[in-house]
C-alpha cells in the first residue's frame, strides 16, 4: 500500500429517490433522505439530509428544498451533484490534509436509459469521484441478501424503493429477465395524501403522509397483528381550519390497493417472462423482498397469496442494496463482470 493509498477512500453509494445510503471502509456511514435545501437568492446549500427533511414544506419563498431523485434516476442535476459532494463530506476519513480520492460504485435502476445513466456518472465525478462504476439495483440486492448470483441456479428479487420498484431474475452474475416499474413508495405517499382529500376533507403534506404508511400501513384490509389507529392532523378543506382525524390500517389497505395491484402485476409478468428452467428454481426458491416498500404490513403475505410462491423478505430490507453494492466493492475483481463503467 503505498501513502497515498491511505488517504484514498472508496465508497459505494445507494443513490436512491427517498434514501441515500454510502457505505466506507465496511460500514454504513451515511443514512439520510435524499434532498437537499438551497437558498433561492444566492444558491447556496443550507441543509442536505435529515436537515433538510425537516424544512421540507415548511419553508419561505427565499428556501427551496429539492429532491433530486424522481423515480429512481436523477431529475436535478446541479442538486444531484450538491447533495451527494454534501453526503461525501459527512464521512469522517480522519484526513484533514489530503483530498480523498474515490472510486464509487453506484446503485441504478435496472430501467435506467443511457442517458440518466450518464446523469449519474457525471454526477459523481463532478463531487469528486476518479473511478465511476454502476451495479443494478437488484443484482445489489441478490448480493445485499447473500445470494451467490454466480450459481446457475434463478433468483427473483423484487426491489421496492422510493421511486421505482425493480424485479429481476438473476442466475450465473446476469440479469435474465426484468421489470421495472414507477409504482413505488412514493406512489403510496401519493395515493394515501389522495385518500385524506377525497375521503375526509383534509389536506396533509407529504412528510405527514410518509408518517401515515409507516404507522398504519398495510397491503391487506385484516391483518393477524393489528396496529392501533393513527391520529393524523391537517387543514380542513371545508373551513380552512386545522383538524385531527384518526385513521385505521385497514382504510390505508383500501387507499394503497390499486398500486400494490401494479406491482402484483409486474411480478406476474416477470415470473411469466422467465425461461422455465428457472422458474422451476424460483418455485423451490420463492421471492425475495427488498427495499423500503418490503416493510409495508402484509404484503408478502399478498404476493404469496397471489402468487401462490413463499415470498421472503429479507432481515433489513433498507439496507439490502447498499450492504450488496459494498460487498462489490470490497471484492471488487469477484464482481467485475456485474458492473458498468
Amino acid at each position: 500500500m503505498g501513502f497515498f493509498d491511505l488517504f484514498s477512500s472508496d465508497i459505494a453509494i445507494d443513490l436512491g429517490t427517498a434514501n441515500t445510503l454510502i457505505i466506507n471502509k465496511e460500514k454504513i456511514v451515511v443514512d439520510e433522505p435524499s434532498i437537499i435545501a438551497i437558498d433561492r437568492t444566492t444558491n447556496k446549500v443550507l441543509a442536505i439530509g435529515r436537515q433538510a427533511m425537516q424544512m421540507h414544506e415548511k419553508t419561505h419563498e427565499n428556501i427551496k428544498t429539492i429532491r433530486p431523485l424522481k423515480d429512481g434516476v436523477i431529475a436535478d442535476f446541479h442538486a444531484a451533484e450538491h447533495m451527494i459532494r454534501g453526503m461525501i463530506k459527512m464521512i469522517d476519513t480522519g484526513n484533514r490534509y489530503f483530498p480523498a480520492s474515490h472510486r464509487m460504485i453506484i446503485c441504478i435502476p435496472s430501467g435506467i436509459t443511457e442517458v440518466e445513466k450518464r446523469a449519474v456518472r457525471d454526477s459523481a465525478e463532478h463531487a469528486g469521484a476518479k473511478e465511476v462504476y454502476m451495479i443494478h439495483e437488484p443484482i445489489a440486492a441478490a448480493i445485499g441478501i447473500g445470494i451467490d448470483i454466480d450459481q446457475p441456479i434463478g433468483s427473483m428479487v423484487v426491489d421496492i424503493g422510493g421511486g421505482t420498484t425493480e424485479i429481476a431474475v438473476i442466475a450465473l452474475s446476469g440479469i435474465v429477465c426484468d421489470q421495472s416499474i414507477r409504482t413505488a413508495g412514493d406512489t403510496f405517499n401519493k395515493d394515501i395524501l389522495d385518500y385524506m382529500r377525497r375521503q375526509h376533507n383534509l389536506l396533509i403534506g407529504e412528510r405527514s403522509a410518509e408518517k401515515v404508511k409507516l404507522e398504519v400501513g398495510s397491503a391487506l384490509t385484516e391483518l393477524d397483528d393489528e396496529p392501533d389507529d393513527y391520529e393524523i392532523r391537517g387543514r380542513d378543506l371545508m373551513t380552512g381550519i386545522p383538524k385531527v382525524i384518526k385513521v385505521s390500517y385497514s382504510e390505508i389497505a383500501f387507499a394503497l390497493d390499486k398500486s400494490i395491484s401494479k406491482i402484483e402485476e409486474a411480478v406476474l409478468k416477470a415470473l411469466e417472462i422467465s425461461p422455465p428452467e428457472l422458474s422451476a428454481d424460483i418455485y423451490d426458491n420463492g421471492i425475495h423482498l427488498t427495499g423500503g416498500g418490503a416493510l409495508l404490513r402484509g404484503l408478502d403475505k399478498r404476493l404469496a397469496l397471489k402468487t401462490k410462491l413463499p415470498v421472503h423478505v429479507a432481515d433489513d430490507p433498507l439496507r439490502a442494496v447498499v450492504r450488496g453494492t459494498g460487498v462489490a466493492l470490497k471484492k471488487f475483481d469477484s464482481y467485475k463482470s456485474v458492473l458498468m463503467t
